[in-house]
């Protein structure tokens, strides 16, 4: 049964997030529809991450096997044919060995969020920036941001509903920049807690508007202390734009 990896673009904003839920479409969801409409084979398609309602893609990855040997290509052009209007586009597919696992597999995960901090608001990207009507000190944030670096304890960036067993993660980078009109946030790391880059970058703004001093992100960091994070950002800014993997090859696992 060959295994087959995609990598998937797509705008958040139309859907309850990637995994599949009751009250509404899920990118999870529309993509094994496509692919049920492709072959006739109903799939279960596993993604790196589970992006929340809003959040957009560039490089999200998933895996799904299939019974009938399909040349890559073929699955790509399907799929996406059938995915239509929906706002999802497989960028490539590969097949795979069968020990790959798009979730627990990946060695790095890399986000992007956009704030736009100006009085206009935006037109072409409404509902894909954090839109802030005022000035923001991007030099401040950038001094603040360094502090998160390393192996923490991240239960101040973690929503009360997360899942993770342990609150401890190692962020390897946290960078503010500016591009334009826009303040860009890119943090990287193995994985992350749930609305921990939305957290972090909800703080950083604090920061921004001189709400907060530069050393208030690490203070609120060692507090340990959900109620010492900054309002939480919006899902529109935020973008997982990219998934690494080791070279491979990825035999199948062996069971117990």
């Amino acid at each position: 049964m060959p295994r087959y990896r995609i990598t998937i673009e797509y705008d958040g904003t139309p859907f309850v997030g990637w995994q599949i839920q009751a009250d509404g479409p899920s990118v999870q969801g529309r993509i094994a529809e496509a692919i049920r409409r492709l072959g006739g084979e109903s799939v279960e398609v596993r993604g790196a991450g589970r992006t929340d309602a809003g959040v957009h893609a560039l490089g999200q990855v998933a895996h799904f096997d299939l019974a009938r040997d399909w040349p890559p290509d073929t699955v790509r052009d399907a799929v996406n044919f059938h995915l239509k209007p929906d706002p999802i586009t497989i960028l490539d597919c590969v097949e795979i060995g069968a020990g790959f696992d798009a979730r627990f597999s990946a060695i790095a995960r890399h986000y992007l969020y956009r704030i736009l901090p100006r009085r206009a608001p935006p037109a072409l990207d409404r509902n894909r920036v954090w839109w802030v009507p005022r000035p923001l000190d991007a030099a401040a944030m950038a001094a603040a941001a360094p502090a998160l670096l390393g192996r923490h304890d991240f239960t101040t960036f973690r929503a009360a509903s997360c899942q993770a067993r342990s609150p401890v993660k190692t962020l390897d980078r946290l960078d503010v920049s500016v591009a334009g009109d826009e303040i860009r946030v890119q943090a990287s790391a193995r994985s992350f807690l749930h609305h921990q880059v939305r957290s972090i970058v909800g703080s950083l703004k604090h920061v921004g508007e001189g709400k907060w001093p530069v050393g208030e992100m690490a203070a609120a960091l060692e507090t340990k202390d959900r109620s010492r994070c900054g309002a939480l950002a919006p899902s529109s800014g935020l973008y997982l734009v990219r998934v690494d993997y080791p070279p491979g090859p990825f035999p199948p696992r062996e069971r117990d």
